[in-house]
């Protein structure tokens, strides 16, 4: 895998989106020579052909990732790749069609988008195609062993059957761990057997849950030096999962770990950032804000804006702004999380949660420095006791200053139960082990997505 922004990406990922680029500037060049001829080299040099090609394979891109296609584990079916890969093309036609017909220079010559468009339609479904065979071959894939049996290594082996991205086939699954009382040995002759020429396994995962005295390492560490790959369980999971599993985790994973480190070197810069992105989202939004006002006067009776108080940065407590977008009477029986088609929201306030634009008024909280831009979700102090008494480490998610969009919103969503509260604080605790300025890049551009696609609203 590729690391990224302190992301973990697929390295076939990767190599996709690369080919992908390659593919999509190469039709479109293609198509330049064809109908340009003798003059390609004009078109190129002095008419700014290269940068338009650039501009189409960063458009062919960003629509791709907006409908998931580098994503293949949101995709259920093969069919559906190609059904997505059909409006990406689409739509590209459209956006391109408009463009043009705004701004008839943005051509690269006459006819050039039209062929190109052609080109790039067969280059991609058969590039599609052609990398489903690829990865699908013996070659391009690692063997790989999961040595345990309890609840973890299960896991690990369903989480891999369902990642093919991963690039990783199980070829062994051990059922000794729970024979341990009737086989002292079973550990040995397990790990023994994959040295044999039956398993040929690249890679070992090792999820044993109880290792005192019954992890094998003279075993493990023979495997090592013959050119296996030998990988604890969590490190595995961390990197395709993108959180922190609270089952297993440890005091020494925080105090050994090399994340966790709040640098106030990159508090200032992130700080920084935070402002300057709030103050440019405010200064956009000035334009629309009488209208968002009266649409909101006229929805329900109440007020406009709606305070709620929050816990932040060392467990202090501070006042949230939003747009009101339930009734007036929401919480008269006491405080309770939104559920989905939640009743007391008005339908104005559901397409403001949709779309975010109730979160708009945060941007002056960003502002004031009681949130940052990019941060885990300020939770109601009414609920954070239960929440730290139930969930372990939940107190770590308040050693930085809470955020208007997070890890945890661009990869998971709302919670709204104690299970949901669980695993969103699992990728909360991913992002404040690898917290960079990196990051909190990442995770605007993936919150644009997000808001897009109207994910993750209740």
């Amino acid at each position: 895998m590729i690391r990224l922004f302190n992301v973990y990406y697929p390295t076939r990922t990767i190599v996709l989106l690369l080919c992908e680029a390659l593919i999509v500037g190469g039709c479109f060049l293609i198509a330049t020579m064809i109908l340009a001829g003798p003059d390609t080299y004009l078109v190129l040099n002095y008419e700014y052909g290269w940068l338009k090609i650039f501009c189409l394979i960063v458009l062919t891109l960003l629509f791709s990732y907006y409908f998931d296609l580098y994503e293949p584990q949101r995709i259920s079916e093969r069919w559906e790749i190609y059904f997505r890969l059909l409006l990406v093309l689409g739509f590209l036609s459209f956006f391109l069609s408009g463009v043009i017909y705004m701004f008839p220079g943005a051509d690269i010559a006459n006819s050039v988008l039209l062929l190109g468009l052609m080109f790039l339609t067969v280059a991609l479904v058969a590039w599609r195609s052609a990398y489903q065979w690829i990865i699908g071959r013996d070659a391009f894939r690692e063997r790989v062993y999961v040595l345990g049996a309890g609840e973890r290594a299960q896991m690990v082996v369903n989480i891999l059957r369902n990642r093919k991205d991963a690039g990783m086939e199980i070829v062994g699954f051990g059922s000794f761990e729970r024979d341990m009382s009737e086989r002292p040995d079973a550990f040995q002759a397990a790990v023994a057997d994959l040295d044999g020429s039956r398993h040929h396994v690249d890679r070992v995962i090792v999820a044993i849950e109880d290792r005192r005295g019954s992890l094998p390492l003279r075993e493990l560490l023979k495997l090592r030096f013959n050119g296996v790959v030998i990988e604890e369980a969590g490190t595995l999971l961390e990197r395709l999962t993108g959180k922190l599993y609270l089952d297993g985790l440890r005091p020494s994973n925080f105090i050994y770990s090399e994340g966790f480190r709040v640098k106030p070197s990159q508090q200032i810069a992130r700080r920084l950032v935070s402002t300057l992105t709030a103050l440019t989202g405010l200064l956009i939004f000035l334009p629309f804000l009488p209208f968002v006002v009266l649409a909101v006067r006229l929805s329900s009776p109440g007020p406009i804006f709606f305070r709620q108080t929050r816990v932040g940065q060392g467990g202090r407590n501070f006042t949230v702004y939003k747009f009101r977008t339930m009734r007036q009477d929401a919480e008269a029986s006491g405080a309770k999380w939104a559920t989905k088609n939640d009743p007391r929201v008005t339908r104005l306030g559901m397409f403001m949660r949709k779309t975010r634009l109730d979160e708009v008024p945060q941007l002056w909280n960003v502002l004031r420095g009681d949130m940052g831009f990019v941060g885990p979700r300020p939770e109601r102090p009414e609920f954070v006791p239960w929440l730290s008494e139930q969930i372990p480490y939940f107190d770590l998610r308040h050693m930085i200053r809470p955020g208007l969009t997070g890890w945890a919103q661009v990869r998971y969503g709302y919670g709204a139960t104690l299970a949901e509260s669980r695993e969103k604080l699992e990728f909360d605790l991913y992002y404040i082990k690898h917290m960079t300025l990196g990051l909190d890049l990442l995770i605007m551009f993936e919150t644009i997505k997000t808001i897009i696609r109207r994910r993750g609203a209740q």
